[in-house]
């Protein structure tokens, strides 16, 4: 004997009579702890501090981008190229220091303060190009200077 008013215990019908729950509410965009809003604010600090330090190193670089330019018009000009490396060494170094300085103490000047050795036809070209009456273009010293003003080490302290 079966009751007929006894509750279906099937799986289908069972399935019919689930209710769906809700749907969760929205997951907020803003950080709901105060320790994500003081990172964030943070990161927002350390960026602002790096991009000011770029933008001082950027003006600290000025005039080796103009002396890279002036450069790349000399032609390689002993002449002018020793006028460039004379302005932008003056432009990093006190003029006392730098302003008196002629023949080996020029060249030594610039190996000292350079990341590399001057090579000999760069510095001979450099001290006998700017007087030689017909100076042949020198591309040893060219390449030189490039090198000197991309990497010379300026001072630290009582530079400009």
């Amino acid at each position: 004997m079966m009751e007929e008013d006894a509750p279906a215990t099937d799986l289908l019908s069972l399935l019919d009579r689930l209710v769906q729950p809700p749907p969760p509410p929205p997951v907020p965009m803003w950080p709901q702890t105060w320790g994500w809003a003081a990172l964030a604010g943070l990161v927002l600090v350390a960026a602002a501090l790096a991009l000011w330090r770029l933008a001082v190193i950027r003006r600290r670089n000025a005039y080796r981008r103009a002396a890279l330019a002036e450069l790349a018009r000399a032609g390689g000009d002993p002449a002018a190229i020793s006028a460039i490396l004379r302005r932008t060494a003056l432009a990093a170094w006190p003029r006392a220091e730098v302003a008196g300085l002629s023949g080996r103490d020029w060249t030594a000047f610039l190996e000292r303060t350079g990341a590399a050795p001057w090579p000999d036809p760069a510095a001979r070209a450099l001290l006998t190009g700017p007087v030689a009456v017909r100076p042949a273009p020198s591309p040893e010293l060219e390449a030189q200077a490039a090198a000197w003003i991309r990497a010379h080490r300026r001072p630290r302290g009582g530079a400009r």
